[in-house]
């Protein structure tokens, strides 16, 4: 069995934060910075720019909540295909349990929609009021024109950003295209417009002024991610054997004959960290995982002709002086779930019937009709999945001489359900019993062969009216 990481969940110490309140990061640059803009990039690409894109004459990825439809580009997905969205929802947790046991809280660092919304909502408060300690000074200071105006572009920068993803996220379930302009003339719907406000409110919220406290507080992911650690896990890591004693020096002196390490206590990994805690202190639940301490002890390391590294990704046996382990039980068996329930999905889109069928037996019991025969009435309603019209033919099995009164091949349009109204008759002399199974078959027409059945009851009396 895979040993678990003795992760640290202690709070760090007030003294620690960037400031006695609000959260100011100090900006940095960096690979990881690089490669988080790049991964934030790729997914504001995917998020802003699919609800724009069509599919013959409709939107190309739309939840169509009138009627019911979930359209991804060629495929249309109904509630009878709700098994398949609780099949991804699975897939996506044990993809998250695959990279946490792999790299920690890798997810968080680079593409949760909360960090990377929150690194855009930070950047624009960089542009409005300046970096680190000019905004600590700005919050210091008091009530100026000047203050006023810092804070209304800030603000009136968050906001617009929160409208547009607002406005985005809603276009995924009320055709973007026409809710733009009838947003623009105040004319759209109360619905989309409440979903539009509320949205935006929480996307301000939760981007601008929780920040890190949703990633802290709210979200249980690292609560958890302890339990999915092991030994060989790859987490944010100081090297307390390299770094430690820490202390300042000067420039160019034997910091070693003076018994220090190469942490010069400069304290840039904590201010650029964007919930405020200390890496040197060991991984903590806090830490989300955007390796922004790395990029910032890397720096301070080039300038000083240390080598980079003190902050890195490693594992805890291979802070310990061992080889990390790539291939474990815990990760290979989350790999193996993995790829199996990937395949089992695509198997499952790929064979999954474009035709449903239900078969409702009306309420009363049965009739005689005019030439003595028992009948039984039906509603067949058949949904037709796909975007082309199909014409289908009714059959009914189970008993011979059963039969069905009204056989008419009918029509169902692309995307549509149609109810079919059938009446099925035997003579009395051929039932068996009063209550018997019998079932119906759809037959596709035009070219196509294939066949949906549905079983359901035929009640009856075995003996004919005097």
């Amino acid at each position: 069995m895979s040993e678990t990481i003795p992760v640290r969940t202690i709070e760090t110490p007030p003294k620690k934060k960037h400031d006695a309140g609000r959260i100011h990061p100090r900006s940095f640059r960096g690979f990881y910075r690089r490669l988080r803009i790049a991964g934030g990039s790729a997914l504001f690409a995917l998020f802003f720019g699919t609800v724009w894109l069509q599919w013959g004459d409709r939107q190309a990825v739309l939840w169509d909540l009138s009627t019911k439809q979930f359209h991804v580009f060629g495929s249309s997905f109904w509630p009878q295909d709700l098994l398949l969205l609780s099949a991804i929802l699975m897939i996506c947790a044990f993809g998250l349990f695959f990279m946490t046991v792999w790299a920690g809280r890798i997810w968080c660092g680079y593409t949760c929609p909360q960090s990377v919304w929150m690194w855009l909502f930070m950047w624009v408060e960089k542009q409005a009021e300046g970096d680190r300690n000019q905004r600590i000074k700005l919050d210091r200071s008091p009530a100026t024109l000047s203050k006023l105006y810092k804070r209304a572009k800030k603000h009136g920068g968050w906001l617009l950003i929160s409208l547009v993803t607002a406005v985005t996220f809603v276009g995924y379930f009320t055709p973007i295209r026409a809710l733009v302009p009838d947003l623009l003339q105040l004319k759209a719907d109360a619905s989309a417009a409440f979903w539009v406000m509320a949205f935006t409110t929480a996307t301000y919220i939760n981007a601008g002024w929780l920040r890190e406290k949703v990633c802290v507080h709210m979200c249980p992911y690292g609560r958890f991610q302890s339990s999915m650690l092991d030994s060989d896990s790859l987490v944010i890591s100081y090297d307390v054997a390299r770094g430690e004693p820490r202390g300042h020096r000067k420039p160019g002196a034997d910091y070693h004959s003076a018994g220090l390490g190469d942490c010069v206590d400069c304290q840039m990994c904590v201010q650029v960290c964007p919930t405020g805690i200390d890496i040197r202190e060991g991984l903590q639940i806090d830490c989300i995982g955007c390796a922004a301490c790395i990029d910032a002890c890397d720096t301070v390391m080039d300038k000083l002709g240390y080598e980079t590294g003190l902050i890195r990704y490693a594992s805890e046996r291979e802070l310990a002086g061992g080889r990390r382990r790539i291939l474990r039980p815990r990760l290979v068996g989350y790999g193996a779930v993995l790829i199996v329930m990937v395949a089992l999905l695509a198997w499952a889109i790929a064979t999954r019937s474009l035709v449903s069928l239900d078969v409702e037996k009306d309420r009363s019991l049965y009739r005689f009709n005019h030439q003595g025969q028992i009948e039984n009435s039906y509603v067949v309603s058949v949904l037709n999945k796909s975007h082309q019209d199909r014409t289908f033919r009714l059959h009914v099995r189970g008993l011979d001489g059963l039969h069905l009164v009204n056989a008419a091949p009918f029509v169902v349009g692309g995307g549509e359900r149609v109810a079919v109204p059938v009446a099925v008759a035997v003579s009395p002399e051929a039932l068996p019993s009063d209550v018997l199974d019998v079932e119906f078959e759809l037959e596709a027409l035009g070219g196509s062969s294939r066949t949906w059945q549905e079983t359901t009851r035929f009640t009856g009396e075995t003996q004919s009216p005097r």
